[in-house]
């Protein structure tokens, strides 16, 4: 959440930076702020609202013209309402900061500083960060010596970039359980969140860890432990362009990211299938911890928990074993039963979501196996857990997800074909045919659900104008039915509920009126009479139904005012182009009631906060 960015070399530091934050912008946030070195001190603007707001503010300012070295920020909030003086940065006229996370322990180092006789302007636990770095800076005169006892002095996560008056070539930086580089250029250098704020500039980068500290110039970067001992991490190359994070024509990120789902999903399994068949050798991923994990445990947040709903399905269809799904800020507090006979998987789009992580831990603490299945290279999930698995999905700028979400569950699949082999629950022929399957069909398959686009463009316009609508589904179609819901409410802004089906006559179809509409997933065959007996329920109660089913679907059309089908394929699998349509569905409502898409009020894409 938030964004991050900093620079210090020859170039102008505030169109450098603005330039960051535009590229952050799809993390979500509610202001905007700039520091920099102007006329022998650090001057600030911020404003509320989008960054196009700041730059207004900045051009009336002069930009910062002269000014070599800076940090921006964009805020989401947490502590404090949206507004100017709640932007970041915060401090006084002798440091600077810009921060992303939560102080936890804000209140008791307020009064302290209160007693200490500094005053506050805002809500914000940064302000205190900001304030308590101020004080130890007072009482050392050295700038490391007080940022190593404000990291002593802080509970909670921070990833902070720091400027200090009297080092006015210097750029400064320190990090605890939230993402920040520190990018490398020539005569350059860059703090940011994220690789996309720097990548116009360089794709060479070092990951900051945790409790360390960087020094900053326009020629050197020195990284060091809290007790200032050097640090020599590896020099990291993204192998994302720019180009791959920008538009590319479409209209929205969003919708530029569904197409890409076909190829996403080809680059992710290719690496993984040797003589079709799953080849995880490459993570050095243990055949032994597949072939004797006593139960599974999914934990995740958001669609990233609704990937593991369909992991769960499949491992236990194919390898019948326990799997459960747990919500990971649910997960670390419920005191969770693990053994290291079990296997805990993490999924997180970033790597860095807060309770994700959290969960990671306990886990590990509880002497479970953790494998993390996370998008970005290097990110704290992966470094931590026992094993990782990269979805290699590229940028996924948008914040609703649905590249992520499909490469994900893919993976997943691959994963459970390798764990029923090696338990022996299918053949070495089977497992070829299921990868065959996975690999060669399933992105032709996107693609001929996304060159239906037309027909849910049609469908998603007669649905456009509710406020209230309803889910159901069965079986997979049910946890197909909760992302379903869960993409249409974040960019849609309507009030979407999720249901099993089977539980609609248990109180729910007492809402069922003229008002709420129900999409009804009916994919499975086996389940397809009982979801039709549902869809009839529903509409005799005057419900407008969307049916989404297989082609060839029995009397589909009789069935609902419209209907929508997912090109034929193996039902193990039919989860995949379900997910595409889902997410076009969302996509073209969203587009017709003139909302934000890629930029839903009030969300943030990496929440690295609790």
């Amino acid at each position: 959440m938030c964004g991050i960015t900093g620079y210090i070399g020859r170039n102008e530091a505030a169109e450098v930076i603005l330039e960051g934050l535009h590229a952050l912008e799809y993390r979500g946030y509610d202001s905007a702020g700039i520091a920099a070195f102007e006329n022998g001190g650090i001057s600030v603007l911020k404003s509320v609202g989008k960054v196009a707001a700041l730059e207004e503010k900045l051009a009336a300012h002069g930009n910062f013209a002269g000014a070599h070295c800076g940090i921006g920020h964009t805020r989401w909030a947490t502590h404090g309402a949206p507004s100017d003086i709640n932007s970041h940065p915060h401090g006084n006229e002798r440091i600077q900061i810009v921060h992303n996370g939560i102080i936890e322990n804000y209140a008791p180092l307020r009064a302290m500083l209160i007693e200490k006789g500094y005053d506050f302007v805002s809500e914000t636990d940064t302000e205190v960060a900001a304030k308590l770095i101020d004080l130890r800076y007072g009482e050392s005169g050295d700038p490391l010596d007080a940022l190593a006892a404000a990291m002593r002095e802080i509970v909670g996560s921070y990833a902070i970039g720091v400027l200090f008056a009297d080092y006015p070539d210097k750029l400064f930086a320190i990090k605890k359980d939230n993402p920040l580089i520190v990018g490398v250029g020539e005569g350059e250098n860059f703090i940011a969140s994220d690789i996309a704020a720097v990548l116009r500039h360089t794709k060479n980068y070092y990951q900051l860890g945790d409790l360390e500290m960087a020094v900053i110039s326009a020629s050197s970067v020195q990284i060091m432990d809290i007790d200032k001992r050097p640090l020599h991490p590896e020099l990291q190359t993204a192998t994302w362009s720019i180009e791959a994070a920008e538009r590319g024509g479409y209209p929205h990120f969003m919708i530029k990211e569904i197409n890409e789902e076909p190829s996403a999903v080809e680059k992710t399994l290719h690496p993984r299938i040797a003589g079709m068949l799953p080849d995880f050798s490459g993570e050095k991923l243990s055949d032994e911890r597949l072939r004797s994990a006593k139960s599974v445990t999914f934990v995740a947040c958001g669609t990233a928990m609704h990937a593991g709903l369909v992991g769960k399905a499949a491992i236990e269809s194919l390898c019948r074993v326990p799997v459960k799904v747990e919500i990971a800020s649910e997960f670390r507090y419920n005191n969770p039963i693990l053994t290291p006979d079990d296997l805990v998987i993490i999924i997180s789009q970033s790597g860095e979501t807060a309770d994700s992580l959290a969960a990671l831990r306990l886990a590990k603490s509880l002497g479970a196996y953790t494998l993390g299945i996370v998008n970005v290279i290097g990110s704290t999930i992966a470094r931590e857990a026992d094993n990782v698995i990269y979805t290699w999905a590229g940028p996924e700028i948008s914040v609703a997800s649905t590249k992520a979400y499909t490469v994900q569950i893919s993976l997943i699949y691959l994963l459970t074909i390798r764990m029923a082999l090696l338990r022996g629950n299918i053949s070495e022929a089977e497992a070829r045919a299921y990868t065959e399957t996975l690999y060669r069909e399933m992105p032709e398959i996107i693609r001929k659900t996304i060159a239906t686009e037309a027909d849910i463009k049609a469908a998603a316009l007669k649905f456009a104008d509710y406020e209230d609508l309803f889910f159901i589904g069965r079986g997979v179609d049910y946890y197909l039915s909760m992302e379903g819901s869960l993409k249409l409410k974040e960019i849609s802004y309507i009030h979407s509920e999720a249901y099993a089906a089977g539980e609609l006559k248990h109180g729910t179809i007492s809402l069922i009126t003229e008002q709420m509409p129900v999409v009804a997933l009916a994919t499975d065959e086996a389940l397809y009479e009982k979801m039709i007996s549902n869809i009839r329920e529903v509409k005799a109660r005057g419900a407008k139904v969307l049916l989404v089913t297989r082609e060839g679907a029995k009397d589909a059309a009789a069935e609902a005012e419209c209907v929508l089908y997912i090109p034929p394929c193996d039902p193990f699998f039919a989860a995949i182009p379900l997910a595409t349509v889902l997410q076009l569905f969302a996509y073209h409502v969203a587009a017709a009631r003139g909302c934000d898409i890629d930029k839903p009020r009030n969300l943030a894409k990496s929440v690295t906060v609790e």
